[in-house]
């Protein structure tokens, strides 16, 4: 009894202590943010959705190829012959579950105009190699491809090393160079559509787009799933934006042979992230980054992608924080580390209150005590208007994952249909408190370890810039910490026949068949 009075005397004083004007301010200052996420995820959905009115509208007016292109017409052989010269790099590391899919989906572009694909490989013993050679030789009458092997990185990631290697190694006559990351899985319009904005608006610097992560069932997916969701709104434009992913980005490949405002350099010279670094050149010049409406990628997730190696990916996306440039770039990575921290605690902490106000709450009949019922009853309205603003918020999150979902499905009419009844929402509610718990920790550790371990390899950072890597080869681990994917070892694979096997070839026949030579 004397245990159960204590314990209503202290909760009867954490709920006071949470009704005093400073725990008010951040419990209203908790609703404000989750009502600001689900404004911004609103107008993100009604963004694309105009992109779904419209297709629909063409498919009606007859053409049924909306999906690759607004204009019928511009899919008449006068108007293919004088499309761009597009050079798709695709810098790849590890062989795992979904790779074969999206590299597939790459490959099988509807583009009609000169189109060439250079996968880079850091070595021939990397299982990615074989894999792709395979698949590669299985459309080799269809497409121009090429496995390049760039050997290891030493003044910065292996990742841009690899897509340095790969603009040394383009077709000269490109105009474009289109990076794309390994876990990309394009619609068939896709590089056409880039391609096209490119075309209408000279002025872009770079074009980018965003992924749609489909959790694979466990809480670490659906952590990387809330994380990404806040920055999607940024993709969610419909042209201009500030933002950068480094999984698909069109450039001018004038500007790497002229390797203008030092895009080549500044990655060459100790950079650690290409869309970071890119960014902030983008920003010191004024240059404008374009996000089209339709550039929205299903990005599936490891079906084993456990907690830790969530956690290690969490750190990858903090540290690149700690990589600048330059002074300005310094500054704005400061700004964000801040703003991230603080609001991702401001997030969190409302609900430990409102933990607190409901214990209370529930022990205050028995307490007897009128200052703790009032306080009990303050406690209560903060607590309703936390729980009408997460309801929101959380509406407003699955009211755009069902857009995007159903624009993924309008522009990949030919794909595995993704579908929304996969999502646990219990598990995004209490992925959003453990993402947002975690992130400020993670950004704390990051700034000062200034090293990463990141599929067996460590960066260490001085000044914003890779200053030593070190390599465990064989001896590290033997998978990927995000896709779980075979990282060394000629591992033998042979591509399964299959329906979706079929049914690329039949798209690859779709285009205008041509082979160039380099």
């Amino acid at each position: 009894m004397a245990a159960l009075e204590a314990l209503d005397a202290l909760l009867a004083a954490a709920s006071r202590a949470c009704c005093s004007p400073l725990a008010i301010f951040i419990q209203i200052q908790g609703c404000v943010i989750c009502l600001t996420l689900a404004l911004g995820w609103a107008c993100a959905a009604y963004i694309r959705n105009k992109v779904i009115r419209r297709m629909k509208l063409n498919i009606v007016n007859g053409n049924s190829f909306a999906f690759i292109c607004e204009d019928v017409n511009d899919l008449e052989h006068s108007a293919q012959v004088n499309l761009p010269r597009v050079s798709v790099i695709m810098p790849l590391k590890g062989f795992g579950e979904h790779n074969l899919q999206n590299w597939r989906s790459q490959i099988t572009s509807l583009y009609g105009g000169p189109l060439e694909f250079l996968f880079i490989v850091e070595s021939t013993d990397d299982p990615a190699y074989r894999a792709v050679s395979l698949l590669i030789s299985d459309f080799q009458d269809n497409i121009d491809a090429k496995v390049i092997v760039a050997g290891l990185s030493t003044t910065c990631s292996q990742k841009i090393h690899n897509q340095l290697v790969g603009v040394e190694r383009m077709h000269k006559e490109s105009k474009y160079v289109l990076f794309l990351d390994d876990d990309v899985r394009l619609h068939p319009g896709s590089i056409g559509a880039l391609t096209s904005e490119m075309e209408k608006n000279p002025e872009i610097f770079i074009q980018t787009g965003y992924p749609l992560d489909l959790p694979s069932g466990n809480l670490g997916s659906y952590c990387i799933y809330e994380y990404h969701m806040p920055c999607s709104m940024g993709f969610a434009t419909g042209g201009r934006t500030v933002f950068l992913w480094g999984g698909c980005m069109m450039m001018h490949a004038e500007d790497f042979r002229k390797d203008l405002y030092g895009v080549v350099s500044g990655l060459q010279d100790g950079g650690y992230s290409d869309d970071m670094t890119l960014a902030a050149i983008a920003g010191q010049h004024k240059r404008l980054i374009w996000s089209p409406p339709v550039a929205v990628f299903p990005h599936p997730l490891a079906r084993d992608l456990s907690f830790s190696r969530y956690w290690n990916y969490l750190r990858k996306q903090t540290f690149v924080l700690e990589s600048y440039i330059s002074r300005v770039n310094w500054l704005m990575n400061r700004a964000l580390f801040s703003s991230h921290c603080y609001l991702s605690w401001g997030f969190v902490w409302p609900y430990f209150m409102a933990l607190i106000h409901l214990a209370a709450a529930l022990r205050a009949p028995y307490s007897g005590s009128r200052s703790e019922a009032s306080a009990s009853s303050c406690g209560l309205l903060l607590v309703s208007c936390l729980l009408v603003s997460t309801i929101i918020e959380l509406l407003s999150m699955w009211n755009l994952t069902k857009v995007e979902i159903q624009l993924c499905n309008m522009l990949s009419p030919e794909g595995p249909t993704v579908s929304l009844g996969s999502y646990d929402w219990r598990l995004v509610f209490l992925a959003m408190l453990v993402d947002n718990f975690l992130y400020p920790i993670s950004a704390i550790r990051s700034h000062f370890s200034q090293s990463i371990n990141w599929s067996g390899v460590r960066y260490h950072l001085k000044n914003g810039k890779i200053s030593k890597i070190e390599r465990s080869m064989g001896n590290g681990p033997t998978y990927s910490d995000l896709a779980w994917k075979h990282l060394y070892g000629k591992k033998q694979f042979t591509p399964k026949s299959s329906f979706l096997s079929s049914l690329s070839r039949s798209i690859v026949h779709w285009r205008q068949p041509k082979k160039y030579d380099i």
